[in-house]
């Protein structure tokens, strides 16, 4: 019988390649990957990685070269994934919302020659080509594959080999590529595992497989021998069907995931007992929203703030501290967090500023893009340390807790005063009328710029009520703070992970009309 893999998680780093193996010939029969249609084991896992890898360095992967993936989550695609990782590659999934020309951007940026794509997104992109040399459809990938029983060459990962690349979800340019190595995601993704994850854990991933949110819980899950679940695209009713039917123990939601579930009116109805985990992260998680996640579903609840490049990452379980719901808890073991000001003083407990973090897992930077590397980092003039621009505005409070205050970007300077708008939706959301409230700067001739709010109302509420809304808001702000105009909006319109893009909401308004 071979040996238990979990032993190797222990070790300070190691191959995630090696892993896969391992839990392939531990673990046999057992499941390993399932997204509601394919479904297969740790034995065929193992087997189909190495097929795929073979071929790839047949077809001329190098050490490190990407792998470029376009598609829907399905088991194809997590075999690519991993398959790239262990033929010496490194996996570079491409955002499907993105545009034609930031796709081709990307594919260049990444050194790609093989572009693995669905036939869904084949169709979509038309006459438009990729630049790669080898072209294969998802939907096809058995054909791709080296023979049965086939191996891939050796590959023994250093520390700073890539792994992947995951693009920024930005919504203008091509989004910069940033680099995790081999060595950031064993100390990341091992840490996790042997926390909260075993060979019983099914994990339920219900966010794209291109997105860092949900290797949060996809590389856990795999590294420590467990099942993941994975859905092309997510829908309340189906979570709900597929969390009860396959007794998920873990899962990953983004805020505006968990407030459909909750809204959802049969939610109730479903047996969520097999729960052992849930987790949050990408987008601010509102404590009313937590408090109600803690009520109505199984299982702790643990709350991730981080950045994909890194920098400090607080791990905060909700579920032991019910009294700090409004903040983002507190940095994770050998994580470090300074809040600063303006010119890079450290500030104390209580006072807001902008937050860097340093870490044991950064990213090794951005792909071809040293200068904008070196700009997300600031040097701590006292010891000459590198820490990573977090690009929030938060404080520390005397237990440190973390609570966020709003984007550094998002920072609105009224006459000369600075505004954070997460205290000003705060007051809106108060409001027994909102359901969610976001305020955002605009440009004013009289301020240099104003507080605008969008609030998306219950049901039955009309828009007679907004000035009723923003009066009852102002009356608790101070004078420089107030929301000069309030907007209703059927809904706020949110990234493929459900970040608020604000830049959408001041588009929507005319700096002419306040």
């Amino acid at each position: 019988m071979p040996s238990n893999p979990a032993a190797r998680l222990d070790a300070e780093f190691g191959s995630f390649p090696g892993l896969i193996s391992a839990w392939g010939a531990f673990r046999g029969d057992a499941p390993a990957l399932d997204d509601g249609t394919v479904s297969l084991s740790w034995r065929a896992v193992a087997d189909r990685v190495e097929r795929i890898a073979a071929r790839l360095q047949a077809d001329g992967l190098q050490r490190g070269q990407a792998v470029a993936i376009l598609g829907t989550t399905c088991v194809n695609y997590a075999l690519v994934y991993l398959a790239a990782i262990r033929a010496g590659g490194c996996a570079a999934p491409l955002t499907t919302s993105a545009s034609p020309d930031q796709l081709k951007g990307m594919a260049i940026d990444s050194g790609a020659i093989h572009l693995f794509i669905d036939q869904a997104k084949l169709d979509e992109l038309g006459d438009f080509k990729l630049p790669v040399k080898h072209r294969i459809l998802l939907d096809k990938l058995d054909a791709f594959m080296a023979p049965e029983g086939t191996k891939a060459a050796p590959f023994d990962p250093a520390e700073n080999d890539p792994l992947n690349i995951i693009y920024s979800s930005g919504t203008t340019g091509i989004p910069k590529g940033i680099v995790h190595s081999h060595g950031m995601r064993w100390r990341q993704m091992t840490f996790r595992a042997a926390m909260n994850y075993g060979t019983d854990s099914r994990t339920l991933c219900s966010t794209p497989l291109y997105s860092n949110t949900t290797m949060a819980v996809f590389l856990p899950t795999m590294y420590s021998g467990g099942c993941a679940s994975l859905m092309g695209k997510f829908d309340v009713e189906t979570w709900l069907e597929r969390a009860q039917a396959e007794r998920i123990t873990h899962t990953m939601l983004v805020p505006v995931q968990y407030r459909r579930l909750m809204q959802f009116e049969r939610f109730d109805t479903y047996d969520l007992s097999s729960l052992k985990m849930k987790y949050c992260t990408s987008a601010p998680f509102p404590a009313d929203l937590k408090a109600e996640v803690l009520a109505r579903m199984p299982g702790g609840l643990i709350e991730i703030y981080g950045m994909t490049e890194g920098g400090v990452a607080c791990v905060f379980p909700v579920h032991e501290f019910p009294d700090k719901l409004h903040t983002v808890g507190f940095p994770a073991p050998g994580h470090f967090l300074k809040v600063i000001d303006e010119v890079g003083q450290e500030l104390p407990p209580g006072a807001a500023g902008e937050l860097v973090g340093k870490s044991p897992t950064m990213m090794l930077g951005y792909k071809n893009q040293p200068e904008k590397t070196r700009e997300g980092y600031w040097i701590d003039p006292a010891d000459g340390s590198t820490w990573q621009r977090m690009g929030d505005v938060g404080r520390v409070d005397a237990d440190g807790f973390v609570e966020l205050v709003g984007r550094t970007k998002d920072v609105i300077i009224s006459g000369g005063f600075n505004i954070f708008p997460v205290d000003l939706e705060a007051e809106l959301v108060k409001d027994d009328r909102v359901v969610e409230a976001a305020v955002v700067g605009v440009v004013s001739d009289a301020w240099g710029e104003t507080p605008v709010g969008f609030v998306v109302l219950k049901a039955g509420v009309g828009e007679d009520a907004l000035e009723d809304i923003r009066t009852v808001a102002n009356s608790r702000l101070g004078k420089t703070q107030r929301v000069s105009a309030l907007h209703a909006i059927a809904e706020m319109p949110r990234s493929h992970i459900g970040k608020l893009l604000k830049t959408e909401l001041r588009a929507m308004v005319s700096p002419a009309a306040l």
